[in-house]
Order: C-alpha cells, then sequence, then structure tokens
C-alpha cells in the first residue's frame, strides 16, 4: 500500500453522546458572547442559534448514539440545518453530512484528515467563500491541513482560538457582515468563534480532559 494511500485511523473511540453534550455545555457557555461578536457585524443571534441547534442534537442524542458513526454525522448535519437557521445551519450541517458521506464512502480506504478535507471543501463551496473572507472558513481550512500533517496538535484550543482571533483584522466579504465593507475590520467573526470554541470542545472530550 502506498503511502498516499494508508489509513490514518483517528487515535480514540468516538463517543458520539458525550461529544455531543461536551459541544453543548461549550456552546451554552459562550452563547452571550458569541451574540456580542454578532451584534457588531451580524443579526446578534449566533449564539442563540448555535445553543438551539446544540440542544436539539442533545434531545436526539440517545438515537444518534444507536447509528454507524457516518449515519449519525449525516443525521446530526441535517438536524443543524433543520434547527439553528441563518447562514451557520447550512455550514455546519454541510461539514457534518459531507463528512459522514466521505467516511460512509471510504469503507476503509481513506483517512479521517482525507475525508475531513472532503467536508471542509463542500462548505466552502456551499458558502462561496474562501480562507480570508472573515468565516468559519478561517479555522477550518487551516485545521484541515494540521489533521492532514500531523493528525492533531497537543495545544489544538489555543491553536484554533489563535485562528479565530486572526479574523479580527479582516474585512468580511461574504454574508451580512461583508455590507458593512470597512465597518467590519476589528471584529472577531462569530462563525470563526463557534468554530474555535467546538474544535477545542470536540478535541478535550476526545482526549479524556474535560472542563480544561
Amino acid at each position: 500500500m502506498s503511502a498516499a494511500c494508508q489509513i490514518t485511523p483517528m487515535p480514540v473511540v468516538v463517543r458520539i453522546g458525550p461529544l455531543i453534550a461536551a459541544c453543548h455545555s461549550e456552546v451554552v457557555l459562550h452563547a452571550d458572547r458569541l451574540n456580542r461578536l454578532d451584534c457588531a457585524i451580524g443579526d446578534g443571534d449566533h449564539g442563540t442559534n448555535m445553543q438551539r441547534g446544540c440542544e436539539a442534537l442533545l434531545a436526539e442524542r440517545r438515537q444518534l448514539e444507536t447509528m454507524p458513526l457516518a449515519e449519525t454525522l449525516v443525521e446530526a448535519g441535517r438536524i443543524l440545518i433543520m434547527t439553528i437557521g441563518g447562514a451557520a445551519g447550512p455550514l455546519y450541517g454541510t461539514l457534518l453530512m459531507e463528512l459522514g458521506r466521505a467516511i460512509a464512502a471510504a469503507d476503509g480506504a481513506e483517512d479521517f484528515p482525507a475525508a475531513f478535507t472532503l467536508a471542509v471543501d463542500a462548505v466552502a463551496r456551499r458558502g462561496k467563500s474562501r480562507p480570508g473572507d472573515k468565516t468559519l472558513l478561517d479555522v477550518l481550512c487551516p485545521l484541515s491541513e494540521l489533521l492532514a500533517q500531523a493528525g492533531g496538535s497537543e495545544d489544538m484550543p489555543d491553536r484554533v482560538a489563535a485562528l479565530a482571533e486572526m479574523t479580527v483584522p479582516m474585512r468580511a466579504m461574504r454574508g451580512r457582515a461583508s455590507f458593512l465593507g470597512e465597518r467590519s475590520v476589528g471584529h472577531m467573526d462569530p462563525g470563526a468563534a463557534s468554530c474555535a470554541f467546538l474544535v477545542a470542545a470536540v478535541w478535550r472530550e476526545l482526549n479524556g480532559e474535560r472542563g480544561a
């Protein structure tokens, strides 16, 4: 088997229920901050919307736990699209749905980082955006590269927080924030912020660092 085809399995057992609970707790903790960030360049409800989506997943977690991982991700994505609303719902929903589909299609022939890259590419197409446009892609794309190169990092929470911080000097090129033009500069993108919070929560849960 060539290096390009070698399987790089996730180094931990994925337990969906605890992951959902961890993400829900993280979003509840930061919902007010996400709303404040969104007030500056959006509708001011990103935290509320994200909390609603996570609550919907939490309500369905027992059912989601009974499914194979790929099916769970697809169903979770559908739930987020139906419950988050706004631009975030389709983007986060697309990420999970396409990740699930990529994992299912791989059938052991493709590793998780490659599947994640395909999912991030799908988000970029859905949002018609790219890194530098001041969106959650400014976290997801570097994260995809990090996973492909090393499979993760011990300081992942700090890294993704720094990526979200890097959106502050950017000018928004997509979504409602883009209508502000130069006035969008100086504010962190709320989607990048929520993405960083969620990645950190998932990383800590997978690595047994709850509440860190």
